[in-house]
């Protein structure tokens, strides 16, 4: 399946929902710290589960792997493990993705810039998801977010075939 996303709405079949996106808007041309939500077509990659906060993962048909409190993600252009997942405390710039507010209890890492299908390209962008929006759906830093329980609809729908359109 596809979930279609333009100006801040998003298409999972015929459901309609709510999203926020980053600051900037959709970006043609994403830079790292910009703000921008990379426009284009991305897979789903697999989920990643708080388990304090979902005791069962929810059902879903990508792979997933459960959280865990020194999980991060490194978002340094300069870093050999750029836009991957880290193990916190990490020398270089990486951000951490146990975190106190509920946003980051469910995530879908996109294959954007991630290294399948083409080279990562340093300060192209980082740490690109789908995950649980704000209370008042106010921007990412470039990520796609939605409600905890339309995401839990994407979910429960997806697969490693389901993609992210993402229209300017």
């Amino acid at each position: 399946m596809e979930l279609r996303i333009e100006a801040g709405w998003a298409l999972w079949g015929a459901r309609r929902m709510r999203c926020a996106l980053g600051r900037a808007g959709v970006r043609a041309n994403k830079r790292e710290g910009d703000g921008g939500t990379p426009a284009g077509v991305w897979r789903m990659r697999y989920l990643l589960c708080r388990p304090d906060r979902f005791p069962r993962p929810p059902p879903t048909g990508l792979p997933f792997r459960l959280l865990r409190p020194g999980d991060g993600w490194c978002d340094d252009p300069a870093d050999p493990l750029y836009n991957r997942a880290v193990t916190l405390p990490y020398p270089g710039h990486a951000e951490a993705l146990w975190r106190a507010d509920a946003i980051y209890d469910l995530i879908v890492p996109l294959g954007y810039n991630d290294g399948e299908g083409a080279p990562i390209v340093p300060g192209a962008g980082s740490a690109i998801f789908i995950h649980i929006a704000r209370p008042q759906f106010t921007p990412t830093d470039g990520c796609v977010a939605l409600a905890r329980d339309d995401l839990l609809t994407v979910l429960a729908e997806a697969s490693t075939a389901s993609i992210v359109r993402i229209l300017v």
